[in-house]
């Protein structure tokens, strides 16, 4: 993702290119703090769906109330994402991510004492407000870690932190859950979180706002042609992966009939396939981001097409969970860098439009899943989710059609 932030005139201390004069000598352990707070940013978020019955037995909710854990996140992540950036555009950026980080320390330890189910509530609304404002502030900062030429590279090791949380942070927080409680996972969380914060304290430098978002500068990003696209995208396969995946743990259970232990190995052969598509689509995307993301789309229908047909058998639901893992793993690092590439200018701007978008999609994808196999079959929600990412694939052809008769250089 290559893209040079504005200069930013009021801090003379910075170099033409907005980037500190020490950070380059900083940038790896850099990109690997601000990795280790998106992953436990991502656990966060997403451990609930592990520890769902625990937590809604201890309190005596109902599991659709207990399922607010993990749709209030993604909605206040969206309202959070440009609100928290606009409202402190002037605030140096390495102290607004070490701020968000002891939020989510303070969320964790907050939900592991937490003696009432609202508690758990006000604590997942802090995560919320986490996820928006660190992915927006955050995404788009490694062309200021590392020079140029490694700005791809360290993007996709941001994003690894997406696929990690899924193959290895919500396991282990699960595990810990079962053999300690799930205020032990937490308390877990907290201390992962808070070990983040003295990384970031200890690795990153000082980052002055290279441009400050305003609400103006969203609103001209949005009327670009290249961000409607990055958007569309965004919303169509995001939403045709969660309407999908949300409900795969059933579906192996019920078509393929597999046992607890063997979607367990599925799902973690699923991760570690995200984390290469991850790589891949970071590398790709580095060169040519419409190519990329259509067809890690194509990739997503194709598998989500077949699944019902071939996911009869183990052999046959594994290989199309691995394409399904190589194609979704690189969508968030795709998505973010089709919205940097819209105006390479405003690298913050497109990571909170990128995360907004994100978020809002997740929710509704979830839910729209739920409704699909409520009224007709968990093989319909595939095959929903197939024709949903097709769809993507289409706005990428039309992306480039429009690219090439404006004479835009082709990705």
């Amino acid at each position: 993702m290559h893209h040079t932030p504005t200069t930013d005139t009021s801090a003379p201390t910075t170099t033409r290119t907005g980037t500190p004069p020490r950070a380059h000598l900083r940038g790896v352990p850099a990109v690997f703090s601000l990795m280790l707070a998106l992953f436990a940013i991502v656990t966060t978020e997403i451990l609930p769906i592990g520890l769902l019955t625990p937590i809604g037995a201890e309190f005596g909710v109902a599991d659709g109330t207990a399922g607010l854990m993990m749709t209030m996140p993604g909605l206040l992540a969206a309202v959070a994402a440009p609100t928290v950036t606009l409202a402190t555009a002037r605030v140096d950026r390495k102290l607004m991510l070490c701020a968000l980080v002891l939020l989510l320390a303070v969320a964790n330890f907050l939900s592991a004492a937490a003696t009432a189910y609202w508690m758990v509530l006000v604590a997942r609304v802090l995560v919320g407000v986490t996820i928006g404002g660190f992915w927006s502030i955050g995404a788009g900062l490694a062309g200021r870690l590392v020079p140029p030429a490694s700005a791809g590279r360290a993007t996709a090791v941001l994003f690894a932190a997406v696929p990690l949380g899924s193959v290895l942070g919500v396991p282990a927080g699960t595990l810990i859950g079962d053999l300690a409680g799930w205020r032990t996972a937490f308390a877990v969380l907290g201390l992962l979180s808070t070990c983040a914060l003295a990384l970031l304290l200890l690795t990153l430098p000082t980052l002055p706002p290279a441009e400050v978002t305003r609400l103006s500068v969203l609103r001209t990003l949005l009327r670009g042609t290249g961000t409607r696209y990055a958007v569309g995208m965004t919303f169509l396969v995001v939403l045709a992966h969660f309407a999908a995946y949300t409900y795969v743990s059933p579906f192996l259970h019920q078509v393929t009939g597999a046992g607890p232990g063997r979607i367990t190995v599925f799902l973690l052969i699923y991760g570690a396939a995200g984390v290469l598509g991850n790589f891949i689509g970071g590398a790709v995307a580095t060169r040519a981001p419409r190519l990329a993301f259509g067809a890690a789309a194509g990739t997503i229908a194709a598998a989500t097409a077949l699944l019902p047909v071939l996911g009869r058998t183990d052999a046959g639901a594994l290989a199309l969970l691995v394409a399904w893992g190589l194609g979704y793993g690189a969508v968030p690092v795709c998505s973010q860098t089709w919205f940097a590439r819209a105006d390479p200018r405003t690298p913050e701007a497109a990571s909170v439009l990128f995360t907004a978008s994100f978020q809002a999609t997740l929710a509704a994808g979830a839910l729209t899943g739920g409704t699909i196999v409520d009224h007709t079959s968990l093989r319909a929600v595939m095959w929903w989710g197939a024709v949903v990412a097709g769809g993507a694939v289409v706005v990428a052809g039309r992306a480039a059609l429009a690219s090439h008769s404006h004479g835009v250089r082709p990705d």
